[in-house]
């Protein structure tokens, strides 16, 4: 029998959500839509709570960075998938760094977020002395050295792997999962560092922020008022939404059996998270956010009267 061919692959053939060409010109028109939706929605999110003096606050603080890495993480997949469909090369070079960064960024933002809505309704009186700048500071700065430690670490992890003849990945961005099944070295060091990593910043994260809204909604049927209570219900809406929809994909690709995964639910999965979710959230945060909007159609009007 003749020795498999091994070889350190730094590249790999993407097979794309769909392996048959008439889907293409779907999949172009759609993901390419939703990217612009994505930048131009977490774009004005940003300048818009930069531009108003009056959501310079914590939660708005928090909001423009998790807009950064929405974009920033949808712009690390799109594009290059768009490309793929248009060029038909659908090559792609072995790096990953980038998508876990924002990744993780984008877990432990989300996180980070409940623990603002939590002192908020629960601790008002202490609000600004418990989140002051110093502290939003550290909320902020620490998932961005953390995000880069953990996401190195997969890099040198995976360099140490050896592939074998087929490099075609059903995906269409380079991720960890269906990689490590390409290998054809043993990948028990990955696995073990993947589940890890998924569980200190998916699991983890997802029990804070159940065990905050706990608190928070015993917090909130203990107001009087039904105005009250309806208003505050209403700012954490919103979030719970984007928790939904964020850790029930990632925990569905990264904490479930592989017995029960199969590469078109990966794909799925990761087409939410990655894509849908950096789509929805400045839907989401603004739709029922009055200060918010009232910031958005300030800075368009200015836009627009400066132009004109």
């Amino acid at each position: 029998m003749e020795p498999q061919n091994k070889t350190s692959a730094s590249e790999f053939i993407l097979l794309g959500l769909s392996e048959k060409p008439e889907h293409e010109p779907v999949l172009f028109s759609l993901f390419l839509c939703m990217y612009v939706v994505t930048v131009v929605g977490n774009l004005l999110i940003i300048l818009a709570i930069s531009s108003d003096s009056h959501l310079h606050t914590p939660m708005y603080f928090f909001l423009a960075n998790l807009s950064l890495v929405d974009f920033c993480l949808a712009t690390n997949t799109i594009p290059k998938m768009l490309v793929n469909i248009q060029t038909r090369s659908k090559s792609i070079s072995f790096s990953m760094y980038f998508f876990h960064f924002f990744g993780i960024m984008d877990s432990v933002l989300i996180a980070v977020m409940t623990y603002d809505r939590f002192v908020a309704i629960c601790h008002p009186l202490h609000y600004a002395t418990i989140m002051n700048p110093r502290l939003c500071g550290l909320l902020v700065g620490g998932p961005w050295v953390y995000s880069c430690f953990i996401s190195l670490t997969h890099i040198l992890l995976m360099a140490r792997l050896v592939f074998c003849g087929d490099s075609e990945l059903s995906h269409y961005f380079c991720d960890l999962t269906p990689l490590l099944r390409l290998s054809c070295t043993d990948t028990t060091v990955n696995k073990i560092f993947v589940l890890i990593v998924a569980g200190m910043v998916i699991a983890t994260p997802f029990v804070c922020i159940l065990a905050s809204y706990a608190r928070i909604i015993m917090a909130i049927m203990k107001v009087p008022s039904a105005g009250g209570r309806k208003k505050a219900f209403s700012t954490c809406s919103s979030h719970l939404s984007v928790v939904v929809l964020f850790y029930g994909t990632t925990i569905g690709v990264y904490l479930c059996p592989s017995s029960v995964r199969t590469a078109v639910k990966e794909k799925a999965s990761a087409v939410m998270y990655t894509a849908v979710t950096p789509m929805l959230n400045p839907f989401i945060y603004s739709l029922r956010n009055r200060d918010l909007k009232g910031a958005l159609r300030k800075f368009i009007n200015q836009k627009v009267s400066t132009s004109s």
